[in-house]
């Protein structure tokens, strides 16, 4: 199979979808790979290095886009790259179809194969090609928020972790997943206040158990929700429904509790956000205030630190990558019911429910798109 690996083109994306190891392990099956020049210059890999694995470099996109059958991304394509999709092509990426009806109506005018990275599931429930960048954007999540407490950048003026005499600030986090966690050690290490809200009591018992005793965890419902509202300096968004919408767990009018100066890091604004006012904003003008406070919505977060990411990722993307090149979409999906979970659209069809439902599109099982 003829694979592709683009350069990133949304605002200040470095992660690249593909490493030299990557490169080596598709070559040695057999496969050809193409890399854009430069696309992994973002995370300190050299067009050298990817041509010493076995790579062929390619200088436009337009030229991977045409000969490609498999396409290697980390973000979904942006307006200016559907024309460039061919029909039958297999796109291999983070999608986020239920917060992008454009995108959505895109790959299925373009008739494409699009496996996502983050519903690809295993038996047992787990998301293995988002779990990498939830931890990144967890932890992350917290120094962002840190740097936006700081009065300059109109936050409350709180210091994180406080001084003798003066209290740290307060972190709320709606979810206890894997991103709700990560931020949750990475806060409360650095000595702040946590509070973390969670609906799952099974959850929640191990989130107890494992976390600092400076985090308090909750019972998540409106009512503990506002009252969390109240006394935040910080509220990190967290929740997540696999390939479906973010629920709105914070209103307007909710927003109104909040003391001025106070910031919101929307990690789930991927799908939607979990905050009325989150829009997706971008590493080059990542916050905006509503009511007075700072929200911060960057849609990429990871790519910050793309040389961690990239590599993160890319550990456990490949083995996948390997399996749709060596057997292809469809007998790939037969044979690994984790790939079959990440079938979002197929030749023009809704093969995702939660997809199809957020935009009230009809669904279709992918095994009747393949019968």
């Amino acid at each position: 199979m003829i694979i592709g690996v683009l350069k990133e083109i949304k605002d200040n994306e470095n992660r690249v979808a593909a490493i030299p190891a990557t490169v080596e392990t598709l070559a040695s099956r057999g496969h050809t790979v193409l890399v854009q020049k430069g696309a992994g210059s973002g995370s300190g890999i050299g067009d050298q290095a990817f041509q010493s694995a076995g790579a062929k470099i390619v200088a436009a996109a337009r030229q991977i886009y045409k000969s490609a059958e498999l396409i290697l991304k980390v973000k979904e394509p942006l307006p200016q790259e559907y024309p460039l999709l061919r029909p039958g092509q297999i796109l291999f990426a983070y999608l986020h179809l239920a917060a992008d009806r454009g995108l959505t109506d895109a790959l299925l005018a373009r008739k494409i194969v699009g496996v996502a990275y983050e519903t690809i599931e295993t038996a047992d429930g787990r998301l293995p090609l988002l779990e990498p960048m939830s931890e990144v954007a967890g932890r992350m999540a917290v120094h962002v928020a840190a740097t936006y407490l700081a009065k300059p950048l109109g936050g409350r003026g709180v210091l994180l972790d406080g001084v003798p005499g003066v209290p740290p600030a307060t972190v709320v986090i709606l979810g206890g997943g894997i991103v709700g966690y990560n931020a949750a050690r990475v806060a409360a290490g650095a000595g702040a206040w946590v509070y973390l809200l969670e609906t799952n009591p099974v959850r929640m018992r191990y989130l107890d158990e494992v976390l600092p005793e400076n985090v308090t965890t909750l019972m998540s419902s409106r009512m503990s929700v506002e009252s969390c509202l109240r006394r935040a300096d910080v509220l990190i968004g967290a929740v997540l429904v696999p390939g479906a919408k973010a629920p709105r767990l914070v209103t307007r009018d909710m927003l109104k509790l909040m003391q001025p100066g106070a910031v919101i890091v929307d990690v789930a604004v991927d799908q939607g956000g979990c905050c009325e006012t989150s829009r997706p904003t971008t590493h080059s003008n990542p916050t905006y205030v509503v009511d007075g406070v700072v929200h911060y919505c960057v849609t990429n977060m990871p790519g910050a630190y793309a040389r961690t990411s990239t590599f993160a990722l890319t550990n456990v993307t490949t083995p996948y990558a390997a399996q749709i090149a060596d057997r292809g979409w469809l007998t790939a999906a037969r044979e690994n019911a984790e790939i079959a979970k990440g079938l979002n659209v197929v030749l023009g069809h809704v093969t995702n429910q939660p997809v199809a439902l957020a935009h009230r599109l009809r669904y279709v099982p992918w095994t009747k798109v393949a019968a």
